[in-house]
């Protein structure tokens, strides 16, 4: 089939690359003319483990293009996916949408013959029904029809959740859009991956539920992990108690800094601002929200209480600055905060992250920037794990103890045991530990 995808970002170019490795002809569309010749050159945009090859192996077979041209991208596409970003609008908190009704306008004068529209934009209810009116009323002789298909990735690992979905979920009432949608995902047939097919505005729910409930099952953990270090019990152990059972589930319940990222921290406001417009409050999730953005500054305040209370003339190394391992993404990332909160009470951020730097220096631009693990330790006071990339899965605590001014590790990701750390000789700081 003939796919297109308007917005060469994340959703729109692991979608487009994975569609294109199932066989389909995709061309992805974009209006940042640096973003494309930078994909023309074969450099990626975002770091995502093994997208590089996915592009290059199916622009190399011919299935998959770039361009700047909406018009000629769409023309003859079976399906068009509208991919573009819908970021918290600033003042208001509500999904900022003028991206993706801008897509809609262009769209609906490029589209020859019957073509689906797809809103895979993660939109609040009722964001379908505009692009259809949007359509329409710019181009009345239009055949088409409007569906919504949101995506589930996980940065980090988009392309295995591509292919290999727990569901795929459609949302829409025309038999023709909902036939051309099928044929889309047929390749997934042989991974018996379960296609959902409900009404547009309950997909478009559906995405903003998922991520709530997953934002709430993150923050719960992280207040009982508060309570583990008052009563002196170990999260890891309750969390292991609780996931175990079938009915709750052992995903997202990490205790940690809190949650960022691209999805989390806008989604959630989304659904908050469509629940006030109609008069549904959304109580849980209110509190979720609120929870999550004091955790983050207090985790900084944390590692201030590890290092005596005072950190005025002290230096931290923190390792860690992406909101999760695998990706660049600083997005809402819990670092920021931290970051900030330690150079505010006096202290000197040295930091390290293997993808997330030059995101991050706009953002940071005071922390010292280093070249490692080792290099952010030394002559630091206290070494602080923020993101619990691999590299700093097994350091050589020998070596970390004779660069630190004094042995302290504040680990807010649980990545070490703690008879291991305090074993080698440091003062060991943990989450819910």
């Amino acid at each position: 089939m003939h796919i297109t995808m308007i917005g060469s970002g994340y959703v729109g170019l692991v979608s487009g690359a994975c569609f294109a490795d199932f066989g389909h002809d995709v061309v992805c569309v974009d209006k940042d003319e640096r973003k494309i010749a930078a994909l023309l050159e074969g450099r990626m945009p975002i770091f995502e483990p093994g997208l590089d090859e996915l592009v290059a192996r199916n622009v190399a077979a011919g299935r998959l293009r770039f361009t700047t041209d909406l018009k000629e991208g769409v023309k003859d596409a079976d399906a068009v996916f509208i991919a573009v970003g819908t970021p918290s609008r600033r003042g208001d908190g509500h999904a900022d949408l003028s991206y993706v009704y801008a897509a809609a306008e262009e769209i609906a004068h490029a589209i020859t013959g019957f073509t689906v529209i797809v809103d895979k934009s993660t939109v609040p209810v009722g964001t379908g029904d505009e692009v259809e009116r949007i359509i329409r009323e710019a181009n009345p002789q239009a055949e088409f029809a409007v569906v919504s298909n949101p995506e589930f990735l996980r940065e980090g690992a988009a392309i295995d959740d591509f292919k290999r979905p727990d569901r795929i979920v459609i949302g829409g009432d025309d038999p023709r859009g909902l036939e051309v949608m099928r044929q889309v995902y047929r390749p997934l047939y042989l991974n018996k991956s379960p296609l959902i097919e409900m009404s547009r505005r309950g997909a478009e729910l559906t995405k903003y539920a998922g991520n709530a409930f997953l934002a709430t099952k993150i923050t719960f953990i992280n207040e009982i992990a508060d309570l583990c270090e008052k009563v002196g019990a170990d999260v890891q152990d309750v969390a292991r108690g609780i996931g175990l059972d079938n009915r709750i589930g052992s995903k997202f319940l990490h205790a940690g800094p809190g949650y960022g990222g691209s999805c989390f921290p806008k989604d959630t406001l989304a659904l908050l601002k469509t629940s006030q417009d109609y008069d549904a409050p959304q109580r849980i999730v209110e509190a979720v929200v609120a929870v999550n953005d004091n955790r983050k500054r207090a985790m900084g305040r944390k590692v201030i209480a590890a290092m005596g209370g005072d950190v005025r003339g002290k230096t931290v190394a923190l390792l860690g600055l992406t909101f999760k391992p695998n990706t660049d993404d600083m997005r809402d990332s819990p670092a920021i905060a931290i970051a900030q909160t330690l150079e505010d009470a006096g202290a000197t951020v040295r930091a390290y992250d293997p993808e997330g730097m030059e995101q991050a220096k706009p953002l940071l631009p005071k922390l010292v920037y280093c070249t490692g693990a080792y290099d952010a330790a030394e002559g630091a006071d206290a070494l602080v794990i923020a993101t619990e990339w691999d590299a700093f899965r097994a350091l050589d605590l020998d070596r970390i103890k004779a660069l630190l001014t004094q042995p302290l590790i504040v680990d807010l990701r649980n990545v070490y045991p703690r008879d291991m750390i305090e074993g080698a000789g440091f003062t060991y700081h943990g989450v819910g530990r």
